[in-house]
């Protein structure tokens, strides 16, 4: 009988390496807390109808990455494979944002039927930022600020921050047009790719990797030369917000995400330590999304951080991190030994509930708990033999210092690990 494996690209996350995924986790809690932010918990699962409206039906997740299904009511629903579109929905839904301001986070899984490389998975891990009701430039800034200040609590160094402006939705609309028209113009160069992107999300081009678009690319119209003046006021003002915070940024024109809602500020943050896939916190305003889903015009703005490449970076500035160790373990031998050592260890937990207690469960003779202890990687050993039972005491073995093995009253033991930690 062949073994059932996972699903190609989505991975198990192991004991030895769920050490450093909380230690992200909690670090990102505590920055986002310190900004205000509050956490919300949303569906997995989400009408399709949700992403076609908000992403943009000719786009590559729509198109080719979602994990789209019916269910049994004929309803067709999927995976959820970002979410901006999920909070805004909840947003709506819950009366959350009309007239408003509110500093959103979320984290959790994202899907997306991707070829499966260093970076980028078919499960992939994602905390979410979204700000909704500040229409300027200085909620732009704080939330770069925010991700500058998580990567200096991590102790991460080399990461870009990329900035952009896509202007409003009318001014992008008018660039648009100018940029099919060279496009079509010069349509001999263009890929597969672009001409299916040419009329659905003509943008999305200019991000090409294709070396043999390059030149054709440089010489396509600027957007710059398009933006409408209070866009070209709130790039200004939001670079120098950022000059004043001491954060560098670089002007990419290029930078224009492949999410139809995005309109003024997209930024990326990029590191050159995950191959093609550098690209560790991204986002942008999205001013109109909240109307175009049914809602009150919000002027919004958010960004998502994938956990499974700063995980990779963290993992090679710092190693490996193991599990934690337990403090003690509990060798017993003989059954009432077995019974005692259980209530024992339940006494220690009542009395030091940050310590960490390993009970031998299965048996074993006395040798072989010994060696579980030395291998679980404890300080000590709390030995339940059958004269320590008897005389109503506890040894105590140093596992990892050269101490001389101790004999405790058992009511002693809770005090004695407590002036020993």
């Amino acid at each position: 009988m062949t073994t059932i494996q996972a699903v190609r690209g989505m991975n198990d996350i192991l004991p030895d390496e769920t050490p450093l995924w909380r230690y992200l986790e909690e670090t990102l809690r505590e920055v986002l807390e310190a900004y205000s932010y509050r956490e919300i918990r949303l569906p997995i699962v989400e009408k399709t109808e949700l992403f076609k409206r908000t992403i943009g039906e000719v786009t590559d997740i729509v198109e080719k990455e979602m994990y789209t299904f019916d269910d049994r009511n004929g309803d067709s629903l999927t995976l959820r494979p970002e979410g901006t579109a999920c909070s805004v929905r909840a947003g709506i839904e819950n009366g959350l944002l009309y007239n408003q301001i509110q500093r959103l986070w979320y984290q959790g899984p994202m899907f997306r039927h991707e070829r499966p490389q260093k970076g980028r998975y078919r499960q992939f891990h994602q905390v979410g930022v979204e700000a909704f009701g500040m229409p300027g430039p200085d909620i732009d800034a704080e939330m770069i600020l925010l991700t500058a200040r998580l990567w200096k609590r991590l102790g991460l160094t080399g990461l870009q921050l990329q900035l952009n402006s896509l202007g409003s939705l009318a001014a992008r609309a008018n660039y648009r047009e100018e940029l099919v028209k060279y496009l079509l113009a010069h349509d001999s160069q263009l890929d597969d790719d672009s001409r299916r992107r040419l009329h659905g999300n003509p943008l999305r081009i200019l991000d090409s990797k294709n070396p043999a678009m390059q030149d054709m690319l440089s010489k396509a119209p600027s957007l710059q030369d398009y933006l409408d003046t209070e866009s070209q006021e709130h790039f200004a003002e939001l670079n120098a917000l950022l000059t004043k915070a001491g954060v560098a940024a670089t002007f990419n024109p290029r930078l224009v995400r492949g999410l139809d809602y995005y309109n003024r500020t997209v930024f990326e943050w990029v590191s050159d330590e995950l191959g093609a896939q550098g690209t560790v916190c991204a986002g942008g305003r999205y001013d109109g999304l909240v109307a175009q889903l049914g809602g009150k015009a919000t002027p919004a703005i958010g960004c998502a951080m994938g956990l499974d490449r700063l995980v990779a970076i963290l993992k090679a500035k710092r190693g490996d991190a193991s599990a934690r160790a337990p403090d003690c373990y509990m060798v017993m031998v003989g059954n009432e030994s077995q019974q005692l050592g259980l209530l024992l260890a339940e006494q220690i937990r009542d009395a030091h509930p940050r310590l960490s207690i390993e009970v031998n469960c299965g048996g074993g003779s006395f040798k072989n708990q010994l060696k579980r202890a030395d291998k679980s990687g404890a300080k000590w050993a709390l030995i339940l033999g059958e004269d320590e039972t008897a005389q109503g005491n506890v040894a105590v073995k140093y596992l990892r210092e050269d101490k001389p093995q101790t004999v405790l009253a058992q009511q002693a033991l809770a005090d004695f690990l407590s002036l020993s930690d």
